[in-house]
This record gives C-alpha cells, sequence and structure tokens, in this order.
C-alpha cells in the first residue's frame, strides 16, 4: 500500500490512492457498481487534518444522491480517521468517466 507511516506515533497516514480504494466499498445501488470505478470519484485532496472529496452524480436527479454522498463521507472518514467533506462538482456524468471496462458487462457501451 501506498501508506505514509509517522514515526512518532506509528500511525500509517492515508493518500488518496488509499482513500479511492476505500471508496471502492460504496456501491450505487441502482447500477450495482462502486463509485470509484463509475468515475464518480473526480478527486480526492489531503490537508492537514481534513478531507475535501469531490465527487459528481450520475444525474443530477438521482434519488440515492444524499446517501451515497454520506456513505462517501463516512468512508473516506473512518479509513482516513480524518475529518472528511463532500463537495459536488460540476461536471456532467458520461459513461466515458468510468474506469475501462467497467461499463461492458451493461452490454450498453
Amino acid at each position: 500500500m501506498n501508506n505514509k507511516t509517522n514515526s512518532k506515533n506509528k500511525q500509517v497516514t492515508p493518500t488518496s490512492e488509499t482513500v479511492r480504494d476505500a471508496l471502492r466499498t460504496v456501491m450505487d445501488p441502482e447500477l450495482e457498481m462502486n463509485v470509484v470505478e463509475l468515475g464518480l470519484i473526480r478527486e480526492v485532496v489531503l490537508e492537514n487534518d481534513k478531507l475535501l472529496i469531490t465527487m459528481i452524480l450520475t444525474t443530477p436527479f438521482c434519488p440515492y444522491g444524499p446517501a451515497l454522498i454520506e456513505s462517501v463521507r463516512e468512508t473516506a472518514s473512518t479509513h482516513s480517521n480524518m475529518t472528511a467533506s463532500v463537495e459536488m462538482g460540476t461536471e456532467m456524468w458520461t459513461p466515458e468517466m468510468m474506469e475501462e471496462g467497467a461499463g461492458g458487462d451493461w452490454g450498453l457501451f
């Protein structure tokens, strides 16, 4: 893993990559894919003791949007032991944002 160890207190400091890996456990209940492979997590920034995640939804009217956002915030906070906040990005989601091969199972793309 890409974790960094703080020699003073032997705690593991998370990286944006390890936070993204943790967010792979957050699933979109309709699409049955995780938020990372869907391309919904646009940015993960760690500064001092805070974590800021920029995220988008597949549609602005996603009925699961509030629950997904809270699940992302909670998962990131728990994994990192940092105060996490989620900011909504302004990009419109497109299937091209998904990780390579992620949409192949749908038979749609």
